[in-house]
C-alpha cells in the first residue's frame, strides 16, 4: 500500500499543476490571448501561432529552454534559441523577405527612401525614453529598434549588443506590434489628414526595366555594407534573395528562399522566441517598459511618416498623398495594405497599395540601416 501512495505522491509531484506559479498561469492565458488573435482575426498567424506556443511550452515546461551543461543536454527550444542569439535565423529571415519583396515601387519613386527614413524617428524617440527610464545606452538602442516593426532586426540587434536578457520582451513587442499594424496606425493616420488629403489619387508609377532590379540589390547592397560594414548580414541576405527573384535565373533558390526555407525559419525563430517569455523572465518592471517604450515608437514612427508625407504633399503641390509615410515602418506588406486600405475608406477608387509599398521596402532598409548606427555608436564589429 505504501508503495502505491508513494508511487502515486511522485506522480503528483511530477506534474505541471504541482509546479506552476500564479505567474506561468498568467503567461499562459497571455499565449491563448495571442492564438485567438492569429487564429480568429488572422493577426500576423505566421508569427503569433509559433511564438504564443512557445510561450505556453516554456510555462509548462521550463526545462524546454534549460541550456547544455557539460555533457548534459540542453532542452530543445535551448538549441533553436542559439541560432537567434548567433543572429543567423534573422538574417535568413530576411533572405526569405527579399526573396518575396518587390522593390519596383521604390525604384520607379526613389523619393520614399524619405518616407522610409522619416518612419525611423520612433525609433530615436524610443531610444531618449529609454535613457530617461534608466535602461544603459546598449539596452536603450535594442529596445528602441521596436519603433521600426521589424522583428527580425530587433532581434539580431539585441544579440549583437549582449542584450540576451531582454530578447524575449523586446521581440514579443516588435512582433505583438507588427500583427497589430491594421489596429494601431489607422487612429494615427486620421489625426494628421484630413479627409481631402486621404483622397489624393497618385500618378502610376513607371515601368522599371529589368536592368533596373538586377542592378538595385547589388548597389544598395555595395552603398549600405560599405558605409556600415556590421549591416551586412542582414541587408546582405536582404539583397541576396531579392537577386535571386529578379535575376530570374534561380528560380529554385527564390522559391526554396521565400517558402520552404522561410517557414521553416519562421517556425525554428518563433517557438524559440516565444520560449523565452517564462514568468520568471517576462513578468518584471522592465517587460513594462519594454512594451510601452515599443508602442510609443511605433506610435512615433507612423506620426513621423504622415508628417513627412504631409510634408513632400506641400512640396509636390498636392501629388502625394501622406497616408502613404505611415508604410514607412517596416512591416511589410502589412503597413502597405493599411495605407490602402485607409485611403480606400475616403475614395473607394483611390489605390495606394503599390505607392505604399515604396515607403515600406525603404522601411525595412531604413531599420536594418539604423540598427547598424547603432552597432557603430557602440563599436560592435
Amino acid at each position: 500500500m505504501s508503495y502505491i501512495s508513494t508511487t502515486l505522491d511522485n506522480l503528483i509531484h511530477q506534474t505541471a499543476f504541482a509546479n506552476l506559479t500564479w505567474g506561468n498561469y498568467l503567461m499562459i492565458l497571455v499565449a491563448f490571448v495571442f492564438m485567438y488573435l492569429a487564429i480568429a482575426h488572422d493577426f500576423e498567424p505566421l508569427l503569433l501561432v509559433p511564438i504564443s506556443f512557445g510561450m505556453m511550452l516554456v510555462n509548462i515546461y521550463p526545462d524546454i529552454m534549460a541550456p547544455a551543461v557539460g555533457e548534459s543536454a540542453g532542452g530543445l527550444l535551448w538549441y533553436f534559441y542559439q541560432l537567434d542569439q548567433w543572429a543567423i535565423l534573422p538574417s535568413l529571415i530576411f533572405m526569405g523577405v527579399g526573396a518575396m519583396t518587390d522593390f519596383g515601387p521604390l525604384i520607379a519613386n526613389p523619393k520614399s527612401f524619405l518616407l522610409g527614413a522619416a518612419a525611423q524617428f520612433g525609433i530615436f524617440a524610443a531610444y531618449f525614453g529609454a535613457i530617461a527610464l534608466g535602461f544603459n545606452g546598449k539596452a536603450a538602442a535594442a529596445i528602441s529598434i521596436i519603433g521600426g516593426a521589424d522583428g527580425p532586426t530587433s532581434i539580431f540587434l539585441c544579440s549583437k549588443l549582449g542584450q540576451t536578457s531582454l530578447m524575449g520582451p523586446i521581440a514579443v513587442a516588435a512582433y505583438s506590434y507588427m500583427s497589430l499594424v491594421p489596429i494601431i496606425q489607422p487612429p494615427i493616420m486620421r489625426l494628421f489628414t484630413s479627409e481631402k488629403d486621404r483622397k489624393i489619387k497618385m500618378e502610376q508609377l513607371r515601368p522599371v526595366s529589368k536592368l533596373e532590379r538586377i542592378l538595385f540589390p547589388i548597389i544598395v547592397t555595395l552603398v549600405v555594407s560599405m558605409i556600415l560594414p556590421t549591416t551586412a548580414p542582414l541587408i546582405g541576405m536582404l539583397m541576396l534573395g531579392n537577386l535571386f527573384r529578379e535575376s530570374g535565373v534561380v528560380r529554385q533558390l527564390q522559391e526554396t528562399a521565400a517558402n520552404a526555407l522561410m517557414y521553416i525559419v519562421v517556425i525554428l525563430l518563433g517557438t524559440s522566441v516565444g520560449a523565452t517569455t517564462s514568468a520568471e523572465a517576462f513578468l518584471n518592471s522592465d517587460t513594462l517598459k519594454i512594451v510601452a517604450l515599443g508602442l510609443i515608437a511605433f506610435a512615433f514612427g507612423t506620426a513621423a511618416g504622415v508628417l513627412f508625407g504631409q510634408l513632400m504633399k506641400i512640396f509636390s503641390h498636392g501629388k502625394i498623398n501622406p497616408l502613404i509615410g505611415s508604410a514607412g515602418v517596416s512591416a511589410v506588406p502589412m503597413a502597405a495594405r493599411v495605407s490602402q486600405k485607409v485611403g480606400a475608406e475616403a475614395d473607394p477608387t483611390n489605390f495606394l497599395l503599390m505607392h505604399a509599398m515604396g515607403p515600406n521596402v525603404a522601411g525595412v532598409v531604413g531599420t536594418a540601416v539604423v540598427a547598424g548606427v547603432f552597432m557603430a555608436v557602440f563599436g560592435i564589429v
